[in-house]
């Protein structure tokens, strides 16, 4: 009776173990062609980022005019979607975006009739809302008539741009003359290990918080600065312990810090806020120019973002 007892017990928690490891929560993940691949092969634009020409890669032109991205992107999807991580679909991403640029064109400053200005990657990320993108380049090869294909597949937060995942390799030649048939060969060896430390890159931002980098400055016209003294206290102070208290087990890195300027990295916010919404860094950093616009401080800040991970305060003004 008590050997049946056990083996109830041990089934009992062998299950429940079982379906807690399948609902463990999986990043959201966007597959898109690299930025090498777009600019071999001619798909890029020139954007113009605050008086620096940048060569960036044209993904709707590449969509339209290559169905060779249709199909690889495809068939890593589906070789993710296999693996129970669920899929941002890039070319309804690219709709998406197509439709906000045209709504932004129709818009601009109150103050200075200026338009919006915002990186076109930053702003399908900011679409997507992907945890991590998975940027993708191939090669085939030829040796009379087989083929191969020779991949990399880089896995980088969409908030820092830090690779945290890496599958590299060449297939076996084979006859087929299909990409995706060669492209499943090449990759499906290194797959596993692949998705192995994407969930783990996952798991610690979901126990650790989602990094974000913070940045405060001050207009040149403002009479304070992050020396100025509230109750005895600096204010560059009373920023760090706002950091501290708000961030999640009190994880952030003073990079830099002077009387105009304060440099904050390595800042871990949770995935989610108290309505279980998506948070990002626009929403986090928010909260610290509302906290400060408050008595005691009173001070105007306008909150300035770059990307998802990237958010500046300036204070002393809008």
């Amino acid at each position: 009776m008590k050997k049946q007892i056990h083996l109830y017990i041990g089934y009992c928690l062998f299950f429940i173990s079982t379906v807690a490891i399948s609902q463990a929560k999986k990043p959201t993940l966007m597959v898109v062609p690299s930025d090498a691949w777009c600019i071999k092969n001619g798909y890029v634009i020139n954007y113009d980022d605050q008086g620096t020409m940048v060569q960036i890669p044209d993904y709707q032109k590449a969509f339209q005019q290559d169905t060779d991205v249709l199909l690889v992107i495809s068939q890593i999807n589906g070789m993710m979607a296999d693996r129970g991580f669920p899929l941002k679909n890039m070319e309804s991403a690219i709709k998406t975006l197509k439709s906000n640029a045209a709504e932004d064109n129709m818009r601009s400053s109150k103050d200075s009739g200026s338009d919006v200005s915002e990186s076109p990657i930053d702003a399908l990320k900011k679409v997507a809302q992907a945890d991590i993108i998975m940027q993708l380049t191939w090669v085939v090869n030829q040796t009379g008539p087989k083929k191969s294909i020779t991949f990399n597949l880089q896995g980088l937060d969409a908030y820092t741009d830090k690779q945290i995942a890496t599958a590299a390799g060449t297939g076996a030649p084979s006859f087929s003359a299909e990409l995706p048939v060669l492209l499943s060969e090449a990759v499906l060896a290194h797959m596993d290990k692949f998705t192995e430390r994407l969930q783990a890159h996952f798991d610690d931002m979901f126990a650790n918080g989602r990094e974000i980098i913070v940045r405060v400055q001050k207009w040149d016209d403002w009479d304070g600065d992050l020396e100025t003294e509230f109750d005895g206290e600096e204010l560059s102070f009373i920023i760090e312990d706002w950091l501290a208290a708000n961030t999640v087990k009190g994880r952030f890195s003073t990079a830099n810090i002077t009387e105009n300027m304060a440099l904050f990295e390595q800042v871990r916010i949770p995935l989610e806020n108290e309505q279980g919404r998506a948070m990002d860094a626009r929403r986090f950093v928010n909260e610290l120019s509302k906290y400060l616009k408050e008595a005691p401080y009173n001070i105007s800040n306008k909150l300035v973002m770059k990307g998802l991970g990237r958010a500046t305060v300036i204070l002393g003004g809008k």
